[in-house]
């Protein structure tokens, strides 16, 4: 789908328009940078440096220094290309337009020794650079996405909210490891009744594995999974298919390697995250810096045809402005929804339990689509594993599941153990749809966060695994499934990296040994993060499928997703719409949609439960009895009351 080109510098900056509503226009200025074009040829190169006292061009032209660039007058911070040459500005570089040109920066700040010592400087990449085919610490390349790729004309978008949501990691989801090699999976995701793809970032981080949440170059497309063209056509393919696209990025910190934008300017701020120093969103010169961060939103969205966004732990945005920077990523993502003609939904990861992300802007909320829920995960989690450690030790009872069921949040200004602090406020759950919160069994935090990466599958029979499908896939919450769950994958997905430098890579194991070794774990079980075998290991094993347990598990995940998409009472995604009924004692505990009610046995033991149901679904058999049903431990049954 291509879109009017606009202009994408300082130099044109009466001519961009936001886009926002007239009730808008006096919060979210005018700003070039969000309209982001990528440089075409050597000329079009500009770059945010305001801590510079003068900047050279450097390109991969043969015997080429490089070439001073001039400030821009109108735009304070901001160089260009020198394409005249002017007196005592060095020769202007030549042009060219190679699309895999390389280019870079060697910065100063003193004025002084950038006349005879230029050589001597470092050369940078791009802060804004759209390929880094050497890597992270390499040159910038020249880069656009070839319009000619895309077939995706009759693709008009839809909202995630309600969606069949799939979460995958790009280099353990196939053998190659590459977004064309997951593109032969995707008839697979359709049969499976999938609706939207969420990658794991994807932006370019140091090495060649990682988990992308260490990405220094936001604006490129990680080489190792293909680069920016592999992502074109993967988007594409989705689209071909009848699949959205969600993509996740980090803008709250950015990796320990790589990242040079602090030698251009005050991207950073002096606090820190629990990763590093997180983003310069409200401090001297933070204007460009938001810009950087919805400029590159909008590329994602745009270029890319990318059609809802995963926001990495907002939280840890320190943003203290009257305006908040998801409020504004959120404003400008509508506007461009409404340019493009097709929905664009920004999903938020955040631990505050505040329902204020997800409420609308005319209500004084932040507008977004919608948010991750870990209380769904934990309440469900803790009650079929019995697992209660860390966080987990306020969950575990039935009426904790109850509460999360109805409400949303279970901490919703509640008393934390864990944070030793009240936490949360209530959802308006009159006012705020069920799914704009998603609901998963798992996803790639809750399992690679542990020890040693173990799935549910590791630790839980078939019929607990059953039950925790059931309960998010038939509940009024938006669900999402990682990779290879619905197989219970016996594979793990554990921490990896792949850091070049040795220090770095030794800190980061040994960082990872101490804190789980602080928990009561033999240090020696913890998978190395930089050993090959630990990223080997977490790739998934495509023979599993179609094979015993495996192969059950699967079909009863497409049965309960084709009862999602053909039950009317499933279709609704209101809160109103679900109700509760359990006995702790018994062991049962029933979710009751409409005319259909999920009933799950926790209890090992069989046991009697007071439903009268036409089943549908079971994992085990169950007998019909004249009060109910009689069911064995650990069992799922779906189906609509009998009144």
């Amino acid at each position: 789908m291509e879109t009017t080109p606009g202009p994408r510098s300082p130099r044109d900056a009466d001519t961009i328009a936001t886009g926002a509503s007239r009730s808008e226009e006096n919060v979210h200025r005018s700003s070039p940078q969000r309209r982001f074009d990528p440089p075409r040829l050597i000329d079009d190169v500009e770059v945010w440096a305001p801590a510079a006292s003068s900047v050279i061009l450097v390109t991969d032209t043969p015997d080429a220094d490089g070439s001073p660039m001039t400030p821009v007058t109108d735009a304070p911070g901001w160089w260009r290309v020198d394409t005249v040459g002017g007196a005592g500005s060095g020769a202007a570089l030549q042009s060219g337009s190679e699309p895999q040109r390389r280019y870079g920066f060697r910065i100063f700040r003193d004025a002084a020794t950038s006349d005879d010592s230029s050589a001597d400087a470092p050369v940078r990449p791009d802060p804004r650079s759209v390929r880094q085919p050497d890597g992270v610490h390499g040159m910038s390349a020249l880069h656009v996405v070839d319009e000619s790729i895309w077939t995706d004309d009759e693709w008009h978008g839809r909202s995630v909210l309600g969606a069949i949501i799939y979460e995958l990691h790009v280099g353990t989801f196939t053998p190659a490891g590459t977004l064309d090699s997951a593109i032969d999976k995707l008839d697979y995701l359709v049969d499976l009744g999938v609706d939207f793809v969420e990658l794991m970032p994807v932006n370019a981080f140091n090495g060649d594995v990682g988990w992308g949440y260490d990405g220094v170059d936001w604006f490129a497309v990680q080489e190792s999974y293909g680069g920016p063209d592999a992502l074109v056509r993967f988007v594409d393919a989705c689209h071909a298919r009848g699949i959205g696209v969600v993509l996740d990025v980090v803008y709250n910190h950015l990796g320990p390697s790589g990242n040079y934008l602090p030698e251009f300017g005050p991207y950073l701020s002096d606090g820190a995250t629990s990763w590093g120093a997180g983003l310069n969103l409200a401090g001297p010169d933070s204007d460009t810096v938001r810009d950087y961060i919805v400029s590159n939103a909008l590329r994602w969205l745009r270029d890319f045809h990318i059609d809802a966004l995963r926001l990495d732990a907002v939280h840890a945005l320190n943003d203290h402005r009257a305006v908040h920077i998801l409020e504004e990523l959120a404003t400008e993502t509508d506007s461009l929804a409404a340019e493009l003609g097709r929905p664009l939904s920004l999903i938020a990861e955040s631990d505050l339990n505040d329902p204020r992300l997800v409420t609308p802007r005319d209500r004084g909320g932040f507008g977004l689509t919608a948010q991750w829920d870990d209380d769904i995960h934990h309440a469900i989690h803790t009650l079929i594993s019995g697992e209660r450690q860390g966080y987990y030790a306020d969950f575990g009872s039935y009426d904790a599941l109850a509460k999360v069921l109805r409400g949303g949040f279970f901490h919703d200004g509640t008393y934390s153990s864990f944070r030793r602090r009240h936490h949360g406020r209530p959802i308006p759950t009159d006012e705020i749809a069920a799914a704009t919160l998603l609901a998963y069994t798992c996803n790639h935090d809750q399992i690679g966060n542990r020890a040693i990466g173990d799935r549910p599958s590791a630790y839980l029979d078939p019929g607990q695994l059953a039950i925790k499908a059931a309960l998010v896939l038939l509940s009024p919450f938006t669900p999402m499934l990682f990779m290879g769950e619905e197989w219970a994958a016996s594979t793990p997905f554990q921490f990896f990296t792949s850091h070049p430098e040795p220090e770095l890579g030794r800190a980061t194991a040994e960082g990872r040994k101490a804190e789980f070794a602080e928990h009561g774990w033999d240090s020696a079980e913890i998978p190395d993060p930089q050993s090959p075998q630990t990223f080997a290991d977490s790739k998934l094993d495509w023979s599993e499928p179609g094979t015993g347990v495996h192969a059950r598990v699967l079909e009863f995940y497409r049965a309960l997703i084709e009862l999602r998409k053909t039950r009317n009472a499933f279709a609704d995604t209101s809160f109103a719409s679900l109700d509760v009924e359990y006995d702790e004692q018994a062991g049962w505990f029933a979710m009751h949609r409409g005319d259909q009610s999920v009933v799950a046995v926790i209890g090992a033991e069989p046991t009697d439960v007071p439903i009268r149901l036409e089943p549908a679904l079971s994992w085990a058999e169950v007998d019909i009895t004249d009060d109910g049903l009689h069911s064995p431990g650990h069992n799922v049954v779906v189906g609509t009351r009998v009144r």
